[in-house]
Formats: structure tokens, C-alpha cells, sequence
């Protein structure tokens, strides 16, 4: 099954969040922000959504520079180009090959830096099977913000599963985009009632601001 053509709607705002069932806040001291799979295949199902894909953009790039001058580290998840049937197992099934040789780079609006740490990522959870955890616990962080497409598959499941892992997990509701509005809510409000927080831009960009200036950037591991 390939990708939808995504039609463009309105970025969820401080309204549309649930009320949170716990008390978190961004730590600078605390967090390490995912930027989760911002790459040309998943993006040009947005090909009828620009206005959409620029707020979300817009939104990480805000997010990350934040993290930057805060010393939060940044961590890409990117799924690999040509999988074999083994590495792409049951999503073979579900969304067929993948992504296509020369397809798989990060968007250059929000190309990582050479302090940014890039993780390959095989399964919807970017837990699974990848570096980040051990990141998290090297760095002894244990905050986890989360940015990026789709909201209700990856991004949604990677929340989730930070707070199995008893890590706070934040999930940007204007930083993350999805196949439709409805799915895009239905991210934010299970995230909101079940796994953590759901928060936008401005809150997350103003929690670093604060305390900008006595955060260090870990070494990397």
C-alpha cells in the first residue's frame, strides 16, 4: 500500500490540546528533542499540502534551534533507502518497499549539524533496534520531545513507548503532521491521556528559552 496524497489543513493550536493528566514541563537540563523522519519520500505525499509542510517545518527548525542555544542534543531518526525483505519485514506487508535509493534524505531546511547525533530506524518506535535509548542514558537525560511525520504512526508509537521506558515523552502538536487532521488529533489526544504530554512550539521554545544560558551540550557517546 503506497503513501496517501495528503491534502493540506490547519495545524492543531492551544486549544485543540487535552488537558494534561500530569504535571511535566521541557528541561532543558532534562530533554533531548527527536526529529523523526523528516525525509523527501515521507514528505511528498504533503505534494498537494505545502502550507502544512511549511508550519511544520517551520516549527521544527524553531524547536531545534532552541535546543541548540540551550544545549539539548538532537537526535534524527531516518528510515534507510532500498531495505532487503528481511530489514523491512511486516511493513513490507503494510506499506510495500520503502524508501527508494536517493530518496531518503533529511529535508535541507532541517539538515543535522555536526553536532547533531543521526540514528538509522527500522520499526515505527525509533527505540526499536536503534542507538537512542542508550543516548538518553549516557547523557542521563530522561525527557523526550518529539517531532516530526506521522503523527499517529511513528511518532505516536515512539511517545509511547518513552513512557514504558519511564522517560517523559512530549509530543509537539504543531512540530508533527500527519495523513489527515483527524489522524494528526487522534495522535495528540492519545498521547495527552495515555503517554505523556501533548505541547506546541511556542511552549516548548519558551521552557529552553529561560534557561538557556546555564544548559552544556553532552559529549557526544
Amino acid at each position: 500500500m503506497p503513501l496517501p496524497v495528503i491534502d493540506s489543513y490547519p495545524m492543531p493550536g492551544e486549544t485543540d490540546l487535552p488537558e494534561p493528566r500530569v504535571p511535566w514541563s521541557v528541561d532543558p537540563d532534562r530533554a533531548v528533542l527527536l526529529i523523526h523522519d523528516m525525509q523527501h519520500h515521507f514528505l511528498r505525499a504533503y505534494a498537494a499540502a505545502r502550507p502544512l509542510v511549511a508550519d511544520l517545518v517551520g516549527n521544527i527548525a524553531r524547536i531545534r534551534d532552541a535546543c541548540h542555544e540551550a544545549g539539548v542534543p538532537v537526535v534524527y531518526s531516518a528510515q534507510p533507502e532500498n531495505q532487503s525483505p528481511t530489514q523491512r519485514g511486516l511493513q513490507l506487508e503494510m506499506w510495500g518497499h520503502g524508501i527508494a535509493a536517493g530518496d531518503g534524505g533529511i529535508v535541507e531546511s532541517l539538515a543535522p549539524t555536526a553536532d547533531d547525533r543521526f540514528m538509522t530506524k527500522w520499526r515505527y518506535s525509533a527505540f526499536l533496534h536503534t542507538e537512542l535509548g542508550d543516548l538518553l542514558g549516557a547523557w542521563g537525560r530522561d525527557q523526550l520531545v518529539v517531532t516530526g511525520i506521522y503523527a499517529h504512526i511513528g511518532c505516536q508509537t515512539t511517545a509511547t513507548e518513552a513512557f514504558m521506558r519511564d522517560v517523559q515523552a512530549f509530543l509537539v502538536a504543531d512540530a508533527v503532521a500527519d495523513f489527515s487532521l483527524e489522524d494528526h488529533l487522534m495522535a495528540v489526544r492519545y498521547v495527552a491521556r495515555r503517554a505523556g504530554v501533548a505541547t506546541t512550539t511556542a511552549r516548548v521554545v519558551g521552557a529552553l528559552d529561560r534557561t538557556a544560558s546555564r544548559a552544556v551540550v553532552p559529549d557526544a557517546v
